[in-house]
């Protein structure tokens, strides 16, 4: 069903800092297959820790029988660059010295995340996407990569993301860097070091992405009479131990840093400025009670990228609804393709 590959890019790659990494690569997934216009691509941008499996952690919105799937679409999800799926990360071997970069990573921005994945798609023979959908740093990756190849993009879905990364986002990143950084093995150089300090790190998104409510529906006590090992408890040790079982602190120390860099004024006129520049049909969802990425940082989205529609959801779930939400998800984005597609088939006639 999905071809799973690696692109290893054959020159140097620059960042925005000025640094270079040799022999970058980047882990894909691809779904379905390129028509003969080139015109069904859906780009799929993950977010911090997830993968290029999109039919694994989108299940409800991409699938066989789901909205985006393979049989209409040629679907692309790319692993970002530092994070360990496949693609070039702090655990990787530094060609300069053999051993692995750990700590001696260059530091990247979403900027970064995004130039790595359009080398991915000149490769792959994709000069213009359908769609391109993302949520949270998928959805800053997404609205960046909007602004830098404008013509490029047909359709924009940003989910639960902003325009530039809150002081309010960027203080709960470092409280769980500053976990992270407690665990004096996070400096030993060994593939697991830091997990102690990841786990607690986990701890604390934990409650930037859910809500009180969504704590009280499903970890309130049955019983009355206890004083301690409450479920609560177990499930933020649960969570903490189910991330270090599939993911490490070096990359997770530097995704939340590429995270903190979201600011699509850098270097440019202005934030409303780039968000100006974007050309694409826009779908800004928010989540009414996401505590992490308020509902006033979509609307700014949606008030400043031109003609952009603006929709709200609600979910119990909070930040982490954007994942979970996948029913309401795919009538919100099925209807606006279908309302853009009718519009271009309208506009194809009059032309004709």
């Amino acid at each position: 069903m999905s071809s799973e590959s690696i692109y290893k890019h054959p020159k140097q790659f620059k960042l925005e800092n000025g640094k270079k990494i040799r022999n970058l690569q980047i882990a894909y997934q691809t779904y379905g297959k390129l028509n003969a216009n080139k015109d069904n691509v859906i780009w799929v941008c993950h977010a911090l820790t997830a993968n290029a499996d999109v039919f694994e952690w989108w299940e409800g919105l991409f699938g066989q029988n789901s909205l985006f799937n393979p049989a209409d679409h040629y679907i692309v999800c790319a692993n970002v660059l530092g994070s360990h799926y496949g693609s070039t990360s702090p655990l990787s071997t530094n060609p300069v010295n053999g051993l692995p970069y750990y700590l001696s990573f260059p530091q990247f921005t979403i900027r970064d995340l995004v130039a790595a994945h359009q080398l991915l798609a000149a490769h792959l023979g994709i000069n213009h996407i359908s769609t391109l959908i993302g949520g949270s740093l998928g959805g800053q990756q997404a609205v960046e990569w909007s602004i830098l190849e404008a013509s490029k993009i047909e359709n924009l879905v940003l989910i639960a993301t902003n325009a530039v990364h809150s002081p309010w986002g960027i203080a709960f990143n470092e409280s769980q860097r500053l976990a992270i950084t407690t665990d004096r093995t996070f400096y030993a150089n060994q593939p697991n070091g830091g997990s102690k300090g990841l786990k607690t790190a986990r701890s604390i998104a934990l409650l930037s992405y859910r809500t009180y409510n969504a704590y009280g529906n499903t970890q309130v006590e049955s019983v009355n009479d206890k004083t301690d090992q409450y479920r609560a408890s177990s499930y933020q040790n649960y969570q903490g131990e189910k991330l270090i079982n599939r993911f490490n602190a070096y990359s997770y120390y530097y995704l939340t840093k590429a995270m903190d860099s979201h600011n699509v004024g850098r270097n440019r006129k202005s934030i409303t400025d780039a968000l100006k520049q974007i050309k694409a049909n826009t779908l800004v969802i928010g989540i009414e009670n996401d505590f992490l990425f308020p509902l006033s940082e979509q609307k700014y989205l949606a008030d400043h990228i031109p003609g952009a529609e603006f929709s709200a959801l609600h979910s119990d779930y909070g930040h982490d609804g954007f994942l979970i939400e996948t029913d309401a998800l795919t009538k919100v984005i099925g209807n606006f393709i279908k309302e853009h597609k009718n519009k271009k088939i309208i506009k194809l006639q009059q032309t004709a």
